[in-house]
């Protein structure tokens, strides 16, 4: 394994606002080395997290010289939420899609899919006559899955519609659903978090998601297999070992469909692959792209990595 940080330089990551078809506004965080990159990579979360989840993979993968934007969903974390009277849809998501990936400063990045966000780049990638993509990237998700493993999301995202008195309370929520996780720390729940005019805290995604779009995904069963016959991408699929959502029969479906495609299972991580196993993960999307001509590197007439530096990565320590 050789994740680690490299000493190529890194800018502040950088916090952006687009507008999106119909003019919400998205979050954005663009993170990208010093050089100018050659590659720029998009990284979309699942159903009801943010573009946090993503902070330690968008700062190893711009350390190794590509351009990184991670966005807040509609509805999600910092983005915008839907205006009173004006309905999710499931389409809405995958129009952002092009607002998100237009936010990169090379016209067909690499889109990198956990769960929804994999689910979105699948739709997205043959609505167009041309995928507006490299690549694709999919975490741990397929065209069908496990109903278990998507009610106990739903579960958990239904559970405690009236907040939590303190952080406490939450991160005593947030154990009980990822066990195999360390405790978060206060900081880092903060975050997750929006207190209402009442004092309690609530999470950060728009309650109204859960009522208003399909999320069992019963209706994209049809679309969903098709989009993946028409796949004409790299495509990569991570999925986790111990996954409730993604297993062997699920793999197997996806591969008849999209016989072009790699898989790489990670044994130890769970559906929450890149929080599970967050360097192994972007180990595998770091082997991946070199392969399907998506290389790390930087433009002509800026300055390029040496070869001592590119040891230095393989070979030092990440915090």
């Amino acid at each position: 394994m050789r994740m680690v940080l490299s000493p190529t330089p890194i800018e502040t990551p950088r916090k952006l606002r687009a507008r999106a078809r119909d003019g919400l506004e998205l979050c954005l965080e663009r993170h990208r080395p010093d050089s100018a990159p050659l590659n720029s990579l998009c990284l979309a979360h699942g159903f009801g997290q943010t573009r946090l989840a993503w902070a330690r993979s968008a700062q190893l993968l711009a350390a190794q010289g590509y351009e990184v934007i991670s966005a807040d969903a509609r509805g999600h974390g910092d983005s915008g939420r839907n205006a009173a009277g004006q309905r999710y849809d499931f389409q809405q998501f995958v129009d952002d899609v092009a607002t998100v990936a237009g936010q990169a400063t090379h016209p067909k990045p690499v889109w990198v899919g956990a769960s929804m966000g994999g689910l979105l780049g699948l739709m997205a990638s043959v609505e167009a006559a041309s995928s507006p993509f490299s690549a694709l990237v999919l975490v741990d998700i397929t065209p069908r899955w496990s109903d278990d493993g998507v009610a106990r999301i739903l579960d958990f995202m239904r559970a405690n519609p009236d907040g939590f008195a303190s952080l406490d309370e939450a991160a005593d929520a947030v154990v009980r659903y990822l066990p195999q996780r360390p405790r978060k720390s206060a900081d880092r729940l903060r975050s997750l978090l929006r207190e209402g005019d009442d004092g309690r805290l609530r999470w950060h995604w728009d309650p109204r998601l859960l009522a208003e779009l399909d999320v069992e995904g019963g209706s994209w069963a049809d679309a969903l297999d098709d989009a993946t016959r028409r796949l004409n991408v790299p495509t990569l699929l991570i999925s986790g070992g111990r996954s409730d959502l993604v297993g062997d029969e699920q793999v197997e479906h996806f591969l008849s469909l999209a016989p072009h495609a790699r898989h790489v299972r990670l044994p130890t991580a769970t559906h929450m692959v890149v929080g599970d196993e967050n360097d192994a993960f972007t180990d595998a999307v770091l082997d991946f792209l070199p392969t399907v001509g998506v290389p790390a590197g930087f433009s002509k007439d800026t300055a390029h990595p040496t070869d001592a530096t590119r040891a230095a990565h393989r070979n030092g320590v990440s915090p």
